[in-house]
This record gives C-alpha cells, sequence and structure tokens, in this order.
C-alpha cells in the first residue's frame, strides 16, 4: 500500500486546513471587491453551490431537526459573524485583527466544555486561556504598547466589526460543544452554507450597499474563493471518516499563523513584530490548552 493511499484521509484533513487558512483573505478581497455584504454573500452562494455539487442534494428529513434549528442558527449567525467582521473593518490590518479575535474559539471552546461539564483540568489551562486572550490584545495594541488606553481607543474607533468577531468567536465555541450531540453523526454542511447564504442576501437586500460591477478579476476571484471555502469543509467531512484526527486537531491549532501568513501576502500587508508576536501567543494558548485538557475526566 502506498503511503498517499495510506494517508490520504489524513491529507485530505491537512488539504482542508490550507484551504481554511485562505478564508481570511478571500472574504476581506471580495468585501472590497463588492461590497461587505453582497461581497459575503456571493462567496457562501457560490461555497453551497460547490458543496451541493460535491457532497449531493442534502435531504432535511436526514437530519435531527434540534440539529436543523440549533445548530443551523449558530452556524449561520456565525457566518455572518465573521465574514461582515471581516468586510466592515476599517482597513486589511484591522480585518486580520478580527481575524485573530475569531481564533479565540478554541480557548473558549474547552472553557466552556470546563464549565458545561464539570470537568477535572490542569490548573495550567487557565494561564493558557489568559495567554491567548494576551496575544488578542497584542495584536490589536501594536506597536502603541500594551495598555486599556490603547485597547480602548483603537477598539471604539470602530467597534461593530470588534464586537461581531468576539460574538463569532464565542458562538463558534458554542457550536462545537453542542452539534457533536445534536448532529448524531450527521453533517448538514451544505444546509448550512445555503441558509447563511440566503440570510446574506436577505440582509443585502435591506442594506444600501451598491450594486455589483462584474470584471474578469471579480468574477474568477469569487469563483475561486467559493470553490477554496467550500471545498475545506467537503474535504474535511472525507477526513474525518479515516484520518489521524489527533494530529489534525493539532495542526488546526497553527490556522492563525497559516491565516496570517497567507493573508500578509495575498492582501500585500507588512504585519509589525508586535501583531506576529501576538499571533503565536494566541496559537500557543490555544495549543496549550489543547494537550493540558486532553487527558481530563468529566467530575463524579
Amino acid at each position: 500500500m502506498s503511503f498517499l493511499s495510506k494517508h490520504k484521509y489524513t491529507l485530505y484533513g491537512v488539504l482542508a486546513i490550507l484551504l481554511w487558512s485562505s478564508l481570511t483573505a478571500f472574504i476581506r478581497d471580495l468585501s472590497e471587491l463588492f461590497s461587505p455584504i453582497g461581497g459575503a454573500a456571493l462567496i457562501y452562494s457560490v461555497s453551497a453551490i460547490f458543496l451541493i455539487l460535491v457532497m449531493g442534494v442534502p435531504r432535511l428529513s436526514n437530519y435531527p431537526k434540534r440539529y436543523l434549528v440549533f445548530g443551523g442558527s449558530l452556524f449561520v449567525i456565525y457566518e455572518m459573524c465573521l465574514a461582515l467582521s471581516l468586510g466592515f473593518a476599517n482597513s486589511r490590518q484591522q480585518a486580520l485583527e478580527m481575524a485573530i479575535i475569531n481564533y479565540l474559539w478554541p480557548a473558549l471552546t474547552i472553557l466552556l466544555s470546563i464549565i458545561v461539564n464539570r470537568t477535572k483540568v490542569s490548573v495550567l489551562v487557565y494561564p493558557s486561556i489568559l495567554i491567548a486572550f494576551l496575544g488578542v490584545a497584542w495584536c490589536i495594541a501594536g506597536n502603541s504598547g500594551l495598555s486599556m488606553a490603547v485597547l480602548t481607543a483603537n477598539i471604539s474607533d470602530n467597534p461593530l466589526p470588534y464586537s461581531m468577531a468576539f460574538a463569532a468567536a464565542f458562538i463558534w465555541a458554542v457550536y462545537c460543544s453542542v452539534t457533536v450531540k445534536l448532529s448524531e453523526g450527521k453533517n448538514a454542511i451544505s444546509v448550512f452554507f445555503a441558509a447563511t447564504a440566503i440570510y446574506l442576501w436577505i440582509s443585502y437586500g435591506l442594506s444600501n450597499e451598491p450594486s455589483f460591477e462584474f470584471n474578469v478579476y471579480s468574477s474568477f476571484t469569487l469563483l475561486l474563493a467559493g470553490v477554496v471555502i467550500g471545498g475545506g469543509y467537503a474535504l474535511w467531512n472525507q477526513a474525518i471518516i479515516g484520518g489521524n484526527l489527533v494530529f489534525l486537531g493539532t495542526l488546526s491549532y497553527f490556522i492563525p499563523v497559516l491565516s496570517t501568513l497567507f493573508a500578509s501576502i495575498y492582501l500585500s500587508l507588512s504585519l509589525t513584530n508586535a501583531f506576529w508576536q501576538g499571533v503565536v501567543l494566541v496559537t500557543l494558548g490555544s495549543l496549550m490548552c489543547f494537550i493540558v485538557t486532553r487527558k481530563t475526566k468529566p467530575a463524579q
């Protein structure tokens, strides 16, 4: 048996993680090419169509109702908060700050699990979570120095995307905590993507955003982004069948670094040392959370 055939599901997962790392850059680019809400509606529409073509037309009767309603609502709200926080950011640099805030979700997921399941954990988990939050603060403060005054000034300059990014991180943490049981092993990702697109189109119709102007570059970017993001979910759906989930789970904690690296190149950004230090702290804090909680058991 060749290496590729033996580890193909794990390789699917690695490729999915690499594709997901491009999400921040693509959403920000499309928000500039079209508009924040319209660009998000377009990209989720293309992704939904791609997922349906690859995974087949979903039948709602195949999924538990609570999963569709509750899990679907959380997914739609999360994706809208994430996409619009990136689109409404004042600059590309600020859009990357939104992305880093979103990557607090692994630490928040673990914190929520501790609270809900009354899990006995190592005392190291709490400083690990603080390290992740410190990393976000470090990114927002930049070279101005870490202080409450600097953080408050930066956030108050454009509070809406910051609020949406923080909300997205908390919502995704809840989604990850509850959908494992609600889904009963089912995956309605194509349904959720379609629902997200529908709600974004409704939001776009109610907004004052301008009509679209397509050209060769914007059309190609839209198609590529939709396929890349949808393809990431499709590949991950295959990876969980027989991939090395411990390895893939560990690797996924490095998405903030990969996402920042890709976005800085794609969006032609020159990031400060302080920003990169913040990204590393977010990654380190989340990874430490994962490591110190792997062998914990629920309290009796």
